[in-house]
């Protein structure tokens, strides 16, 4: 389950992300007159359908996984989740059809009109993202629904689905989709420009996204920081886990890296009061210490702090890194000249997919031993698959490895067709049309 959740993790940043920054480049092609950002629009509409393609398949197997591999949460929680995946559902193919009329609607439906259709696209892979978000802030801070002699009665869908972490817990994911879509698209185009290509179609296809990316970068400390605030009372253990704090200190230090052994911190850079303040909004606030709570209620503590802190190590670097930039770029230098920056670039895309995955990695590892917090227990909900377990963990490796060759083979196929000058494909259910600026302005002098 990890493995599906962490290879389709991904997919849904772009469906989430990608829209917006289509929806600026396409427009700007319009109201411009600009080529070069019409034809990025179009491409990016293409890798967007694959990869849209691709999330299709690896979100259907999660949704099987979901009923396969922890029946004991579904089977007792089902009622309570059923909305909110059958919105997100819903979205996905809402999210389709809109992307099939927008790439079918080249050159056949009013250019005005046309760029519209990418709106809904972005707006539906949010509803999408919302609904799976707000069921795992459930699972951290599980509402509408009691439980009476054992069975789950009066559920409150709604509840479920508005609960009080979702939206801060999808602000934070949002943010995140922009920053990994961002720097990664821009990353492709830095690569180009280090292989020499350093035409108005690299430089365009750089900025549109490196800027999505800064604004998120530099917002996503302060979302953060909102979205912990009050994890000492909702999950004192994960807090704890994240801060290393086996003891309860007050002020607590902000321990830097560092490992728990037998009960103590080895190989911590500690700076002093630094913890408090961060995750208390006060300097004399204590961190609660793990030893206050019972220690069957511990999670991982180790794999919990060192994912946090990577996913905030690498934050707060690409966040400093876009500061830098724009700083530079406002003193008049251009660090798209500069090769240094660029191998930047091109490595901050797969940093960001590091971070979310350790964002992840945190949030789930740091609230065990429940799967639902102080409802369900993880071995309470899983299937017994012990036999057949591996054989599962080795068919899907094989089938996302596979889809991941695949997508890699196609979208590189068509970089490969887009560098020797094809325009575009025709497409198989429509006739024919000519994308040529003629052909454009007499569509529009008809019109």
């Amino acid at each position: 389950m990890a493995l599906s959740l962490g290879w389709h993790i991904v997919l849904a940043c772009f469906g989430v992300a990608f829209p917006a920054m289509i929806f600026v480049m396409h427009l700007r092609g319009i109201r411009r007159d600009d080529p070069v950002a019409l034809g990025l629009a179009h491409r990016w509409a293409k890798v967007s359908a694959v990869l849209f393609a691709i999330g299709a398949v690896s979100g259907t197997v999660l949704s099987f996984e979901m009923g396969l591999l922890w029946p004991g949460l579904m089977g007792t929680y089902g009622d309570v989740l059923g909305l909110p995946f059958a919105f997100e559902g819903l979205a996905f193919f809402l999210e389709a059809i809109f992307l099939g009329i927008y790439l079918y609607g080249w050159g056949r439906i009013p250019p005005k009109r046309h760029v519209l259709m990418v709106l809904p696209m972005a707006v539906t892979g949010i509803v999408g993202a919302y609904c799976v978000l707000a069921v795992n802030a459930w699972m951290n801070d599980p509402t509408g629904f009691r439980i009476v002699g054992g069975e789950v009665t009066d559920v409150q869908p709604w509840a479920v689905l508005f609960n009080q972490q979702a939206f801060l817990q999808f602000a934070h994911m949002w943010v995140g989709a922009y920053m990994l879509t961002g720097f990664s698209v821009a990353g492709v185009y830095a690569v180009g420009m280090l292989r020499g290509r350093r035409d108005a179609h690299h430089r365009l296809g750089f900025m549109v996204p490196f800027v999505f990316a800064s604004i998120a970068a530099v917002t996503q400390p302060f979302v953060g920081h909102v979205l912990g605030f009050g994890l000492d009372e909702r999950q004192p253990a994960k807090l704890a886990a994240f801060e290393l704090a086996e003891t309860t200190e007050s002020p607590s230090p902000l321990r830097l890296g560092g490992v728990l052994v037998d009960g103590e911190v080895k190989g911590a850079i500690d700076i002093p009061v630094l913890g408090s303040l961060i995750a208390m909004n006060s300097p004399d606030e204590p961190v609660p210490g793990l030893d206050t709570i019972p220690e069957e209620d511990h999670p991982p503590v180790n794999l919990a702090h060192l994912a946090f802190q990577a996913m905030v190590g690498i934050g707060t670097l690409l966040a400093a890194g876009v500061v830098w930039f724009w700083f530079q770029r406002r003193r008049g230098r251009d660090l798209l000249e500069r090769r240094w920056f660029l191998r930047s670039a091109a490595v901050a895309g797969p940093l960001a997919v590091v971070a979310l995955e350790a964002g992840w990695i945190a949030t789930e590892v740091g609230r065990q031993p429940w799967i639902v917090y102080g409802v369900m227990r993880t071995p309470e909900a899983v299937g017994d698959y012990t036999a057949s377990l591996w054989w599962l963990l080795g068919v899907s490796t094989v089938v996302y490895a596979g889809m991941t060759v695949g997508a890699v083979v196609v979208l590189r196929s068509m970089a490969r067709r887009w560098r020797a000058g094809e325009v575009d494909l025709p497409s198989p259910y429509a006739p024919e049309v000519s994308t040529d600026k003629t052909s454009t302005d007499k569509a529009e002098a008809g019109r």
